[in-house]
């Protein structure tokens, strides 16, 4: 069990504009802009700091070595957009990724064992960039309860995370897969679209063509995302006539045969002190207190209130679980306020089963389009009674 924490006194909170990596982010989305005289003498400023240490007789046939690996980089995210597999900026994804080589590059390696080096980065780069993103993976599990009347069961979709740009065959999948499934209930848990295209029409009719197509006998409902993602301005021409059910702070009841079962959804602004007191008062509207409750919210940071108010269930993203993880190591960087207490997966919390998903898309800004031990993923609940 993860305890609640008091983030009162926070200053950065994920999800939000202004926040450090938010900077970062823009940061790095402004740096496409530099000139293209700039960005080269940039590379070959790094690829020089990482054969600094090299043997005099070795350091010319090194930084050659580097900087034409660095060069197949560039090749490889710029040709992304026109294979239509993602659609982010080129350069800063190339200077984060030579700023990777050079601190290998720094190692002093033996010269064959270099250039080994350096080629497993860049099948990494081919893995990481134009294969694992498009591996939409279907997670099954299964919970049993109390709670529903002997022979009821159900099976609940949980999506997250779609991050629009353009369509994909990521998306293509993606639809398959739900028509396939064939869901008794759908559930996203928000960020719609891709933060380099929050103004953009064509990401805005492409998301909607998405949402359009997801149907399920018991409805599609979803919560927005972070604030920064899912504008308040836009969200409402963006859902505008869709067959889907935005909870904003609200309980509904669902039907489920000769039972019920109760969503509530809440309003994710980052801020645990502000959006707990909400969760606790929509829970309090609950008329039937004994009923399977599902908390739908865009952020696993609020776990700890929903275990304490007695939800059996919360279905959450916002992590990506990472989108780049490390064997032994997990995720570099998660975007919750409790770190890497909250990755992705299955966490048990008191009485209360909290799933992160790792998500569709990307983040987006000057984020590279990667995903590395880390695939898309779509969950798949089947939730029964006990009873045999």
């Amino acid at each position: 069990m993860i305890p609640e924490k008091d983030f009162s006194n926070h200053k950065n909170f994920p999800g939000t504009r202004g926040n450090p990596f938010d900077f970062i982010l823009h940061w790095l989305k402004d740096y496409e802009r530099t000139s293209l005289i700039v960005f080269i003498l940039t590379l070959i400023v790094l690829t020089a700091i990482g054969t600094i240490f090299s043997l005099i007789h070795q350091s010319f046939t090194r930084s050659l070595i580097l900087f034409g690996i660095i060069l197949i980089d560039w090749n490889l995210v710029a040709w992304l957009p026109h294979t239509s597999r993602s659609f982010g900026p080129a350069k800063p994804a190339v200077l984060q990724l030579a700023i990777a080589r050079c601190f290998f590059a720094l190692i002093p390696f033996p010269l064959w064992l270099f250039v080994l080096v350096q080629l497993m980065g860049t099948a990494a780069v081919i893995y990481g960039f134009w294969i694992e993103p498009f591996q939409l993976k279907i997670t099954r599990m299964t919970l049993k309860t109390p709670k529903l009347q002997k022979g009821t069961s159900l099976e609940i979709l949980h999506l997250s995370d779609l991050h629009f740009e353009r369509h994909t065959i990521r998306e293509t999948r993606l639809l398959q897969k739900v028509k396939d499934l064939k869901p008794d209930l759908i559930l996203f848990s928000g960020d719609i679209l891709n933060l380099s295209y929050l103004h953009d029409k064509e990401a805005w009719q492409g998301a909607r063509t998405i949402f359009r197509q997801l149907s399920a006998p018991l409805g599609v409902y979803l919560v927005t995302g972070s604030p920064a993602v899912d504008l308040e301005e836009i969200i409402p021409d963006l859902l505008a006539d869709l067959p889907v059910h935005l909870l904003k702070d609200e309980a509904v009841t669902i039907p489920v045969g000769n039972d019920q079962l109760t969503l509530v959804g809440t309003y994710c602004s980052h801020h645990p002190f502000t959006d707990g007191p909400k969760l606790e008062e929509v829970t309090q509207t609950i008329e039937d207190k004994d009923s399977f409750r599902i908390f739908l919210y865009h952020t696993p940071d609020l776990a700890p209130v929903a275990a304490r108010l007695g939800y059996d269930l919360q279905l959450s993203g916002h992590t990506h679980g990472g989108q780049v993880r490390l064997p032994f190591y997990g995720a570099l960087f998660t975007g919750s306020l409790y770190g890497k207490q909250f990755e992705s997966g299955l966490y048990q919390m008191d009485n209360m089963k909290l799933y992160i998903t790792r998500g569709i898309g990307m983040e987006g800004a000057g984020a590279p389009r990667v995903r590395f031990l880390c695939p898309p993923e779509i969950i798949l609940w089947k939730i029964s009674s006990n009873e045999e």
